[in-house]
């Protein structure tokens, strides 16, 4: 399997690579080139193309030939970055390729998740911060994601929640929306958010759904696995 990683060179990125690399896979990494310095670990491994990630030829030259996107849609700045990254993948990629992107829990397919009132305050509050300071533009990821859940391809909208460092605890479980009791820990390994954005390349059930993962071991998993086996 050929799979291009764009923002290969994030912590998200690296550990996605490594997955990759674990399994055979050939990869081409697109990251912004003052950050190709990060992939210097992989140099001899993958091909590397430097350049912004929302640039419709630098992708347009990454996914060429490739059967899987992995995708970071980060909402870096007030340009439109992560909608013009979705949409620069969506134009250029393999028509049956399977495309994987990554965004955070307040993005909803459906309408039908359930928020906390202070998780939304929050959220409202550092968009609003964050738009101010021209640093990054959480409306726009979400723009982005209505583009990927308005296209045909074989997309799948993986929804992290708060992400810890560490060794790898398994492959998160996930639901389809937000407010299951199963996601109540809001909690995964960066290092497992990456392994179910690989893992998602093999797995159709995961064809066009926006899962929202959690750690296998966090307390909510957990508790969930004991009543399904009483």
């Amino acid at each position: 399997m050929k799979v291009c990683i764009v923002g290969a060179s994030g912590k998200l990125g690296r550990y996605m690579v490594q997955h990759c690399l674990d399994r055979g896979y050939e990869v081409v990494g697109v990251c912004r080139p003052k950050s190709v310095d990060k992939l210097e670990a992989f140099r001899d491994q993958i091909r590397i193309e430097p350049g912004f990630t929302n640039d419709r030829d630098v992708i347009g030259r990454a996914v060429a030939g490739c059967d899987g996107v992995l995708t970071v849609l980060v909402p870096w700045g007030v340009n439109d970055y992560a909608s013009g990254t979705a949409q620069a993948v969506l134009d250029h990629a393999e028509p049956d390729a399977r495309l994987i992107f990554s965004c955070g829990w307040h993005i909803s397919k459906d309408g039908q998740d359930v928020y906390s009132r202070m998780f939304l305050t929050l959220l409202k509050v550092a968009g609003w911060i964050a738009r101010t300071l021209r640093l990054v533009d959480i409306d726009d990821q979400v723009e982005a994601c209505r583009r990927i859940f308005a296209s045909p391809l074989k997309w799948t909208v993986v929804r992290g929640s708060d992400l810890k460092e560490g060794e790898s605890e398994g492959l998160p479980v996930w639901s389809k929306h937000i407010g299951d009791p199963i996601l109540a820990s809001n909690r995964t390994r960066r290092i497992d958010f990456a392994l179910f954005m690989v893992d998602a390349l093999t797995n159709d059930t995961l064809i066009h759904e926006a899962p929202a993962i959690v750690s296998c071991q966090s307390e909510s998993a957990l508790a969930h696995a004991t009543a399904a086996d009483a």
